[in-house]
């Protein structure tokens, strides 16, 4: 085979070496521009958390601005309305002991009933305020109370139980709020309606699940009878909440069960 002239070998060569020249640069422009989209992302997620911690921190001033506020508020309300509820029933105390009229002493009664229900109102709403108060342990603590409270002047015995409750679990305070108002609400009704000698609460926590049943061994709810008010008011709470409200009517008595899931972060 014949030798190929030197000026072809040449500019083979010099061909071979332009086009690895070529190819080289262009992987290096590849490389660069792949470092550049790199850098550019890093530093636009940067950019981003620095953004999202921002909105956090903001978030986290605004909930402690937030609880400072329903503290004074709370404070205030002990302080103030407290005292003023409290004075005025020693004030009406005092007039029953010096009244000799028997329509006026009634009259002064209604006057004690009144702020007696005050005081105990003014309680409601300070426990409520009070964002210690946001934990399962200390709803079910102050449901148990009031129950207990309520119906030690009746009739009905009250059974309390809590199974796999983890105590400091948090609840929002709209949540534990509608909760409670939810079991006031059925107490109230099991007093009035279910001719019951006695009144459980179970309270139950899976996870994030949590669950309170009222049940009573009264003469339950016929499956004709028509919701009234108040139960159309439990529903409404727990749906606005994305809970469940089911009011059992198979057997005796009544049982009502109520379903949340609470926003727990891991």
């Amino acid at each position: 085979m014949n030798q190929l002239p030197e000026e072809f070998k040449f500019t083979y060569i010099l061909a071979v070496m332009i086009m690895m020249f070529f190819v080289g640069f262009i992987i290096f422009v590849v490389l660069m521009y792949n470092r550049k989209q790199l850098l550019y992302f890093k530093e636009k997620q940067l950019k981003e958390a620095e953004h999202q911690n921002q909105l956090l921190q903001k978030e986290l001033e605004k909930q402690k601005s937030i609880e400072e506020e329903r503290e004074r508020i709370s404070h205030d309300m002990h302080d103030d309305l407290g005292a003023g509820i409290s004075a005025l029933k020693l004030q009406a105390e005092f007039l029953k002991q010096k009244a000799k009229d028997d329509d006026l002493q009634s009259d002064i009664d209604e006057l004690l009933k009144t702020s007696e229900e005050m005081n105990l109102s003014m309680r409601e709403m300070l426990w409520s305020l009070n964002s210690g108060n946001d934990t399962l342990g200390s709803f079910i603590e102050y449901a148990v109370q009031y129950a207990d409270n309520f119906l030690k002047k009746t009739k009905i015995k009250l059974q309390s139980e809590s199974i796999d409750i983890l105590s400091e679990t948090p609840i929002s305070t709209e949540l534990r709020r509608n909760m409670f108002l939810c079991l006031k609400e059925s107490i109230n009704n099991a007093y009035k309606h279910s001719q019951a000698n006695s009144l459980k609460l179970s309270f139950f926590q899976e996870g994030n699940t949590f669950s309170m049943n009222i049940s009573d061994n009264g003469i339950g709810i016929s499956k004709t009878h028509t919701e009234g008010n108040g139960l159309r008011n439990i529903k409404r709470r727990m749906l606005e909440q994305n809970g469940e409200c089911h009011i059992l009517k198979d057997g005796p008595g009544t049982e009502i069960l109520f379903k949340t899931t609470l926003n727990i972060e891991n």
